[in-house]
């Protein structure tokens, strides 16, 4: 895939706002644990891909961790999802990562994993993502393409907090 090029012009915007015109938007903001060994234990599973595994997504990635450049292939039964590490951050309270589209992901846009640990002890994990459809079977899913998107990251809430529990 390494020679592959991401599927849409608009790398790296999923860390501003607003997020780019044209596309569907996502945003979740969960709180899914509380305390630094919470935040730490899944940040660790969010960088590992233990949250994809978790979600029920398999897992084909150039590397075991997370990193920008690292291109995985999610699968979901017969769904071919690959994606790019196009950005992490790295910093003591927050931590996260975004991947982008390549060529034969259903879709086409970005989507931005971030925890942070607050002033309060509260461990929170926010979603934001911005993508059309890029395939026929994801133009003709219309609506029923949102729903099927809302539930993956419901998915990933429910797995990322899984992580956060001893």
């Amino acid at each position: 895939m390494r020679r592959l090029e991401l599927t849409y012009a608009q790398v790296g915007a999923t860390r501003d706002d607003p997020l780019p015109s044209g596309y569907g938007h996502v945003f979740r903001d969960a709180r899914v644990g509380s305390g630094r060994p919470a935040f730490e234990a899944a940040a660790d599973g969010l960088f590992r891909w233990q949250m994809h595994r978790n979600a029920g997504l398999s897992v084909a990635a150039g590397a075991a961790r997370v990193a920008p450049g690292v291109d995985v292939t999610l699968r979901l039964a017969w769904l071919r999802i690959p994606c790019r590490v196009v950005y992490t951050v790295q910093e003591r309270d927050r931590r996260g990562f975004a991947y982008g589209t390549l060529p034969g992901h259903p879709e086409q846009g970005e989507e931005a994993f971030m925890l942070e640990l607050t002033p309060a002890g509260d461990v929170r994990f926010r979603i934001r993502a911005f993508s059309r459809p890029a395939s026929l079977l994801a133009r003709a899913g219309g609506p029923l393409t949102r729903v099927a998107q809302q539930l993956a990251t419901s998915r990933y809430v429910t797995a990322i907090r899984q992580l956060t529990r001893p």
